[in-house]
């Protein structure tokens, strides 16, 4: 897994959301520049759109309670307007990277990990939203713990 460069991480916290809080409602949109290798992490309680991109390269998450726990629900988009092609690449990117944006998620908003630690133990499921059936799926990612 490759190693997040936590000085080419810039967070940006909007709206009502602190460092610190609150959990619910809590939306996380990472973005990056292909060209520098910079990543784009904005934290509010609503999702950046403005941030996003034409070529939808995002990754967008929040937490949820479900049966009185915290987990994490991120989603990327495999494809629309891409081809067959175009949605399997873009699959293996989004499983090769995936890693490296859960880091960035978790070294961005640590303060809220380290005041609230249960949420190192909270489960992540990421949706692959595809237009094709054999990319379109929600998938275990295991628990922030492994991304410290």
């Amino acid at each position: 897994m490759r190693r997040l460069n936590p000085d080419k991480l810039s967070v940006e916290y909007r709206g009502s959301v602190t460092p610190a809080g609150p959990i619910i409602p809590r939306c996380y949109t990472l973005t990056h520049s292909d060209l520098t290798g910079e990543l784009f992490l904005t934290i509010a309680p609503y999702f950046a759109y403005d941030q996003i991109n034409p070529t939808r390269d995002e990754v967008l998450g929040k937490w949820q309670l479900r049966d009185n726990r915290y987990i994490f629900a991120g989603s990327v988009y495999i494809n629309g307007e891409f081809g067959p092609g175009r949605a399997r690449i873009r699959n293996r990117i989004f499983i090769r990277e995936l890693p490296l944006a859960l880091q960035a998620i978790r070294y961005g908003d640590r303060v809220l990990f380290n005041t609230e630690p249960t949420l190192n133990l909270s489960p992540i499921y990421i949706y692959f939203d595809s237009s094709y059936p054999e990319f379109k799926r929600t998938e275990y990612w295991g628990i922030f713990l492994k991304y410290e």
